[in-house]
């Protein structure tokens, strides 16, 4: 039988000799693989999870949980995040007879690609590698993936400032409409990747939700077009 297992704390192909290293006396190994952060072992039952991770924490701080486990729990980094982001748009464009929903708009979406920019800058490299995976544009030219995170630090400031908002609005239906064609295209093809979306820093899936994340960018980017 086959046993799958999500590792956590990859972070090269170092890693994967480590673990494999470190297992492999004492397991078939099958596969193991960074994008994404994969083990695959066969074994007529399923082994104690505890005698895998006292083995594997050897090697270095990895820690291997069943896949099965994960579920939501993987994103609920991008959920915190985007929580904080809401409460305090919500909070600055309250008032007592109601929400001021362009100003909503625009401090949503300056909060987020502020602070998704920042999670990239924590290790560009990483991020430009990750994003290479499966965005089409970053796949063709490395460079474009350390170019993205200053694309998303200027759209946030212009958000913030509200400096020349239709310019700003169309760029970001562009750019994040075209991002989310490299998620649609990963997702029919079933392949599975980390979602560079929060950079290397926080492992978070490629997946549907990150899809809604930049599709909602860019219904945000458009409401706002015919609100203005």
């Amino acid at each position: 039988m086959q046993f799958v297992y999500h590792i956590e704390g990859m972070h090269c192909a170092s890693c994967i000799e480590k673990i494999k290293s470190a297992l492999s006396p004492h397991f078939k190994i099958i596969e193991v693989t960074l994008n994404p952060p994969i083990l695959k072992i066969e074994a007529n039952q399923a082994p104690l999870l505890n005698d895998l991770n006292k083995h594997i924490s050897l090697a270095g701080k990895y820690t291997l949980r069943l896949t099965s486990e994960i579920g939501l729990r993987a994103y609920y980094p991008l959920f915190l995040i985007a929580a904080y982001i809401t409460g305090v748009a919500s909070i600055n464009n309250f008032h007592w007879q109601g929400i001021n929903w362009q100003g909503w708009m625009n401090q949503f979406m300056a909060g987020f690609f502020l602070v998704f920019s920042a999670f990239k800058f924590l290790d560009i490299r990483g991020f430009a590698d990750g994003y290479a995976t499966y965005d089409l544009l970053a796949r063709r030219w490395h460079t474009y993936g350390y170019l993205y995170p200053f694309l998303e630090l200027s759209l946030g400031i212009l958000y913030l400032t509200q400096w020349l908002p239709i310019i700003t609005q169309l760029a970001t239906i562009i750019i994040m409409g075209f991002s989310s064609i490299g998620v649609i295209n990963s997702l029919l093809k079933k392949q599975k990747f980390q979602c560079a979306c929060l950079g290397t820093v926080l492992k978070v899936p490629l997946s549907s939700i990150t899809l809604i994340e930049d599709l909602t960018m860019v219904v945000l980017a458009a409401l706002a077009l015919t609100m203005g």
